[in-house]
């Protein structure tokens, strides 16, 4: 990993609100590859006390989207992903772990999964994502 790569995903990471408003922290990031994590509190939880379905789509889709997004070498957008909930995610970490698979000129598609991780340490696996993710056209941002 280069430091040139890391500065730029990180970059872009420390520019999203949302992230920060999670607390998502980005972990590790590869040419085609990313893993984000969120501490696990109770705002992040649903009525059964598991970690919200939404804060797991989040970590896919933003793993996914950086995954694709360094495997095509710029700006990127999800332009579609699909979650499968595997399992009840409990602990004390959820991470995310996604790798693009095929990458073309404007496209990659990516795959990610999703983990729970006890005070013990251990991994479960709770969550699978796929989504495709596509160049932005080196647009900013849009009205």
């Amino acid at each position: 990993m280069t430091t040139d790569l890391t500065a730029f995903a990180h970059g872009i990471f420390d520019a999203q609100p949302f992230s920060k408003f999670l607390g998502a922290e980005l972990t590790d990031v590869g040419p085609d590859s990313a893993e984000i994590r969120v501490r696990v509190r109770p705002e992040l939880l649903q009525q059964h006390g598991f970690v919200h379905g939404g804060v797991l789509s989040y970590l896919a889709d933003n793993a996914l989207t950086f995954a694709g997004g360094l495997a095509l070498g710029g700006d990127a957008l999800t332009a579609e992903y699909k979650v499968n909930y595997a399992k009840p995610a409990t602990g004390e970490v959820v991470i995310a772990r996604a790798r693009a698979l095929v990458t073309t000129r404007r496209q990659a598609v990516c795959q990610c999964s999703i983990y729970a991780v006890s005070p013990e340490g251990e991994e479960r696996l709770v969550a699978v994502a796929q989504g495709t993710i596509v160049t932005a056209g080196g647009r900013a941002q849009e009205s």
